[in-house]
């Protein structure tokens, strides 16, 4: 009778402990925890937070505004969204893959650079037709960044050198050699960035017209959510995924079960860094078209924070992606609105972000009520 009595008490922990939809609830709960928070700063910023979140929805294209420029609506700025999303989706799916065997691939942002770079090169700036050049921008992006992730592998396999210090002398690797290249070779007199790429390799199409408005049409989101899928399947259905599962929970135990360890720690960051370098061709030749030299993307570290706001499940990485992207758009516009200053959308990312990375913590608060629970019931 106790038991019950705690349980009606508390439906919030009735709620968090089912087991079969933790990895739904216990986001959740984190992000309805910091829009509490971030609704506290802004309120004592003297300003609304729902006219504050409001206005982030509509900069991010998911709600209108009052008025548009020539050419533009709603869904002008949706397909821009988009286009940011798809390489979130990328670089968190990354990461996942990483995590899904006990690795943590913080290289991803050097990854996706080195990628973007090589495929750059060797088709961003030839006279190829679209139809050759968007694949082989594809082909390339995976294969470099497999490369990669394979280099970390094996040296994690064979030297036992720990992957994130691999990873991140990588960064440094590829940043200031490929920074070095562009400002010598490749830099635009005007932009000082990398020259601007062909059309035709872009996997991003610029200035589309439908029905009297001009938008972007991101042919990456299709990969982006084709790649969720196939990597969900992977996990669930194959013989492969099941072992990485298995290693990233308990190498010791994994080994002596008879799984390779070292094949599936190789096979797990190949995997991650082929999908880091698929976001990377999305995002320098097709969000953008071009390179800036001595800076690593943002977006592959902040993909880490998203994975584990999306459970590390392929599937949630898609909606957690979705809003951190929505949230980053949209800070220009509440700032010009609300008079909200555009770090505070940065803030508020943050704060979800820091919420989220307590899904661990917030797992075993719950686990521990049951416990308790059960115990007062006996």
């Amino acid at each position: 009778m106790r038991s019950r009595t705690r349980k009606l008490s508390h439906p919030i922990m009735s709620l968090l402990g089912n087991k079969r939809w933790q990895f739904i609830s216990i986001p959740l709960f984190a992000i309805v925890c910091s829009f509490i928070a971030a609704s506290i700063i802004i309120l004592i910023m003297g300003k609304n937070p729902l006219s504050a979140f409001y206005s982030l929805l509509q900069g991010g294209g998911f709600l209108p505004k009052p008025n548009y420029a020539a050419y533009k609506s709603v869904f002008t700025d949706f397909m821009d969204t988009m286009d940011a999303l798809a390489v979130m989706i990328l670089a968190s799916l990354s990461v996942v893959a990483a995590f899904r065997a006990g690795l943590f691939n913080i290289g991803v942002s050097g990854q996706m650079l080195l990628s973007g770079f090589v495929a750059t090169v060797l088709i961003g700036y030839s006279d190829l037709p679209s139809a050759i050049a968007k694949p082989l921008v594809i082909v390339i992006g995976i294969v470099v960044g497999a490369l990669v992730g394979a280099l970390i592998g094996y040296l994690k396999h064979k030297f036992n050198i720990n992957e994130v210090v691999a990873a991140i002398m990588l960064n440094y690797l590829f940043q200031y050699t490929i920074s070095y290249v562009i400002n010598t070779r490749l830099a635009d007199p005007v932009s000082r960035q990398s020259r601007e790429i062909s059309t035709a390799a872009r996997l991003t199409l610029v200035g589309v017209q439908l029905g009297g408005i001009k938008m972007r049409v991101p042919l990456a989101i299709i990969l982006a959510i084709l790649c969720a899928i196939a990597l969900l399947l992977f996990f669930t259905k194959t013989k492969q995924g099941y072992e990485m599962k298995a290693v990233g929970l308990n190498m010791v135990s994994s080994r002596y079960a008879g799984i390779n360890t070292g094949k599936t720690t190789v096979v797990s960051m190949i995997m991650s860094g082929a999908l880091a370098g698929l976001a990377g061709t999305s995002y320098y030749l097709g969000y953008y078209a071009s390179i800036q030299p001595n800076v690593l993307s943002s977006t592959g570290f902040d993909s880490i924070a998203v994975a584990l706001l999306g459970n590390s499940h392929p599937i949630g990485v898609i909606f957690s992606s979705l809003l951190i992207t929505a949230l980053s758009r949209g800070g220009t516009y509440m700032s010009s609105i609300v008079g909200i200053r555009q770090e505070i959308s940065s803030l508020i990312v943050g704060i979800i972000l820091l919420f989220s990375a307590c899904g661990s913590y917030i797992r075993h608060i719950v686990d521990q009520y049951d416990y308790k629970s059960e115990r007062g019931q006996s």
